[in-house]
């Protein structure tokens, strides 16, 4: 249950502290106080929309936080400790801050978390029901998720196999759909690639190449040039021409020769011609060898062009390097094998596909049969709340769709499609909420729901904002009596204007609305049981309370909502008159 909560900066409240026990708590006062201001609040602090607009005027920032005693909760106590937060003393601290900028700060007793994991520790602690709620009792898409939460643990493991039954099909089914694409368009992709495959591999690219012969194209651009050189070289050493040099540098060699021995210094320059002689005859047979080899033939210059034009077309198509251009081809190669045993594949997933497709049905129909013996017990369970809400004579009845075309995938929830149907007069045919029921009725229909809920366990806290609409006179202490029912063994927040759901409080606060110091605040203070009688006067009798006779029925129904409390909590007897 809520210990406290502390507002601060929150529309018209400036700081405020409230503190909660046991029992039901009606929080009254007159229109445009700000009820609704600490509902919001409490909506902000248990994950809802961070509006901006919440902040006061003039603020920078507004938050709120709520304690909760959450001792013996094992499942409030696994969650957090799956998120690795410490619980202390039982208590479990929910904080929330919005900022003008739109920075939003959110702590778990004191722990900075996401928003998900605060929204996630607020719905295991506390349920809000508001005015805005009828509209899903309204549309018959959400009647199913009303009908689910009554069931046992039994049917909620169904719930959760059939998901996961769903989505093992649908994982396998986007494969399945992606296979047969695949199938439809395989013919014409394998020739796609079977045509780039074949170009890559007529290349014969190697790594580096490119850069290979880029350098020999640059070398071959001065082909002229180097064979007139080289010819011109060789000219000039042949030594079978009489002018050459080589000829010439042996007349002089063997000149020097003759002379060698008259003078050491005829010796040395007959060694040094000898040497020259020698090393140019070395160079001629090199340059010789280079024209009888013919590597300066022009063909190897045009398929060097060649090749390099190839490679610009191949990186242009296929990858920026020689490198990429070969991954790109060996990724091709696979999707060219597993297309080529495509429909290998496509069998053994159609197989799977008609399992898994098998499965879910059969969960399907499983819930699907849980659900209608649980629609039996909760249209009884039903008409028994609504006849204790004075809607004795009003059929209730849970309506099941056909079984949806087979052409339909699977859904999460299973195949069942229900819509909630009342006969609010006798005689008259069911019919969809939607259709005949009145606010006050929704109303009822919904306090029906929640006390059912309250019957099977779940939160500690349940809020109610003002689902007292369309509901007056005797009605409203049938509601009032119900309310405090559900509060005998839940902690029950409600915001009220009817005089008997304020009398029957455990705990009654009072919001007002007023001026200090140029600005409009609300305050929420808790009434003492001559306040009450004030206050339930002012609801009997839309004046100020200071009716004489409001306040005598006024103290008249707070003694009774006392006995009636009495009565609920086993202290005194019921009255047999």
């Amino acid at each position: 249950m809520i210990l406290s909560l502390h507002i601060c900066n929150i529309a018209l409240i400036e700081d405020l502290t409230l503190d909660f026990a046991q029992g039901l708590h009606v929080m009254s006062g007159e229109t445009g106080a700000g009820k609704s201001i600490v509902v919001d609040a409490v909506n902000l602090v248990l994950g809802g929309r961070a509006d901006r607009d919440l902040i006061r005027t003039g603020k920078g920032k507004a938050s709120v936080e709520a304690v909760f005693d959450v001792s013996g909760d094992v499942e409030v106590m696994d969650y957090l400790a799956s998120q690795e937060i410490t619980v202390e003393d039982g208590q479990v601290t929910l904080y929330r801050e919005i900022t003008s900028s739109g920075r939003n700060v959110c702590r778990v007793c004191g722990v900075l978390t996401p928003l998900g994991v605060l929204r996630e520790t607020a719905t295991l602690l506390m349920d809000v029901h508001g005015q805005h709620e009828g509209r899903f009792l309204m549309d018959p898409r959400y009647h199913l998720g009303f009908l689910d939460e009554s069931g046992d643990e039994r049917h909620a493991q169904l719930m959760e196999e059939t998901q996961k039954a769903c989505q093992a099909f649908l994982d396998v089914h986007r494969q399945y759909a992606r296979l047969a694409r695949e199938n439809e368009r395989k013919q014409f992709r394998m020739e796609t690639l079977k045509k780039s495959l074949d170009e890559i591999r007529k290349a014969r690219l190697k790594p580096g190449e490119d850069a290979e012969l880029e350098r020999e194209q640059q070398k071959l651009r001065h082909n002229g040039k180097i064979i007139h050189a080289v010819r011109t070289a060789h000219g000039c050493l042949s030594a079978g021409e009489e002018a050459s040099a080589l000829t010439q540098l042996k007349g002089a060699m063997d000149a020097l020769s003759g002379i060698a021995e008259l003078d050491p210094k005829y010796a040395s320059l007959s060694e040094r011609i000898s040497s020259a002689y020698y090393e140019l005859e070395e160079a001629g047979y090199e340059i010789a060898s280079m024209l009888e080899t013919n590597e300066f033939d022009p063909r190897r210059a045009q398929q060097v062009d060649q090749k390099l034009e190839l490679i610009r077309h191949l990186k242009k198509t296929y990858g920026e390097t020689i490198e990429a251009i070969l991954e790109k081809a060996g990724q091709m190669q696979e999707e060219y094998d597993s297309l080529a045993s495509l429909d290998e594949q496509l069998e053994a997933v159609t197989q799977q596909h008609r399992k898994l497709l098998a499965a879910y049905r059969q969960k399907a129909r499983e819930l699907s049969a849980s659900r209608h013996a649980l629609a039996e017990a909760f249209e009884k369970n039903m008409m028994a709340q609504l006849a204790d809400l004075g809607m004795e004579k009003t059929a209730f009845s849970v309506s099941f769709a056909p079984p949806p075309a087979r052409q339909q995938l699977p859904q999460p929830l299973g195949e069942d499609a229900v819509e909630f149907m009342i006969s609010a007069n006798p005689g008259e045919p069911l019919k969809g909420l939607s259709k005949i029921a009145s606010g006050g009725e929704l109303s009822r229909i919904m306090l029906a729901l929640k006390s059912l809920e309250a019957e099977r366990g779940g939160v500690g806290c349940m809020v109610f904002d003002e689902i007292d609409t369309g509901i007056s006179g005797r009605m409203a202490q049938v509601v009032a009596e119900k309310m405090s029912l559900i509060a005998r063994s839940r902690q029950v927040i409600c915001v009220t204007h009817l005089p008997q759901i304020a009398a029957m409080a455990d705990h009654e606060f009072l919001v007002e609305k007023h001026e200090e110091g140029g600005r409009t605040n609300t305050s929420v203070h808790l009434l003492t049981d001559e306040e009450r009688i004030h206050e339930v006067g002012r609801m009997i009798s839309g004046t100020d309370g200071t009716d004489t006779s409001a306040q005598a029925h006024a103290a008249h129904m707070l003694s009774s909502a006392a006995n009636f409390r009495a009565v609920r909590d086993g202290i005194a007897p019921q009255s047999t008159n």
